[in-house]
């Protein structure tokens, strides 16, 4: 017997009475099963926010009535019967939501500069199955990793980027997104501003890692000004990207303890490993639907 197919229900909306009720009563009519459901009502933002984990939706989806709208319109299968099912309760509520298969392999571009190791992480965590991604192509302002990317058998696209060709390389970048049909750019060490208006049209679907943990130690050589100022804690902070530069809803931080006796050097090689940490547990998150935004913050399901 086959196992039934599982999706992934993520909604945010204003809160008030029903909302739990409708989605579970939707769930169990259309012949659902909830795997696992998470919520949080945000009393500062009057915001509800809730992940459903749930398996189903074969026949009874089919049948029942809520669901006969996307029959009618000839639909493409399961999932999308069961979006136009739900549409009317996303209305109801005033919910922004997103039904996705879960477990479907989220079609991601890394783009890097001249510091690899975030790279290097992302591609052997993705090709050993420890990220649920699809890493589409690596793109890079220099050509310094093409034989790493190589050996991983991911395309390596060198878009080099000036001050007169930096609009060009956003419009490249672009036009591989949507050919590709790319969810997700990750910023692996990609040294270079992006512009307001590609923060724009990629709102919530690129994730930096800053190697600080934020607000702190912005700019050039962060982990020597920390050493200037003596710090005992190494951080690094994985964040949405936004017009406001390093100020992006933060998705995760990690940090690691140093001592006195810690050269500047040896505070690199610690902050490269907690960015790598950082980032990956972000872009995976992110990839399982486990990330909503809340305003400049998120509400991040476990």
């Amino acid at each position: 017997m086959s196992q039934p197919e599982e999706y992934v229900l993520t909604l945010s909306c204003p809160d008030k009475p029903g909302i739990v009720h409708a989605v579970s009563s939707y769930l169990f009519t259309t012949g659902c099963n909830i795997e696992d459901s998470q919520q949080f009502g945000d009393r500062d933002t009057g915001l509800f926010f809730m992940r459903v984990h749930f398996s189903g939706g074969g026949p009874a989806a089919a049948a029942d009535s809520s669901a006969k709208p996307a029959a009618s319109q000839g639909g493409g299968g399961t999932l999308d019967k069961l979006r136009a099912g739900f549409a009317a309760i996303g209305d109801s509520f005033g919910m922004d939501w997103q039904l996705h298969r879960a477990g479907a392999r989220m079609r991601v571009v890394l783009m890097v500069s001249r510091f690899g190791h975030c790279l290097n992480d992302l591609l052997f965590r993705s090709r050993t199955g420890a990220l649920p991604v699809e890493i589409v192509a690596v793109v890079s302002n220099h050509p310094d990793f093409a034989d790493l990317v190589a050996s991983y058998g991911v395309p390596f696209r060198h878009i080099p980027v000036t001050r007169d060709t930096k609009a060009e390389a956003e419009a490249e970048l672009l036009r591989l997104v949507r050919r590709d049909e790319v969810e997700l750019v990750v910023l692996a060490r990609y040294m270079q501003v992006l512009s307001d208006d590609l923060c724009k049209q990629l709102s919530g679907r690129i994730i930096n890692i800053h190697h600080s943990f934020l607000p702190s130690f912005k700019g050039a050589k962060p982990y020597h000004q920390a050493h200037a100022r003596g710090v005992k804690l190494i951080g690094a902070t994985a964040h949405y990207v936004t017009s406001e530069l390093d100020e992006g809803p933060i998705i995760e931080q990690e940090v690691e303890r140093v001592g006195h006796e810690a050269t500047p050097e040896r505070l690199v090689e610690v902050g490269r490993d907690v960015e790598c940490q950082a980032l990956a547990r972000a872009v995976k998150w992110h990839s399982e639907h486990r990330v909503l935004l809340n305003g400049h913050r998120t509400v991040v399901f476990s």
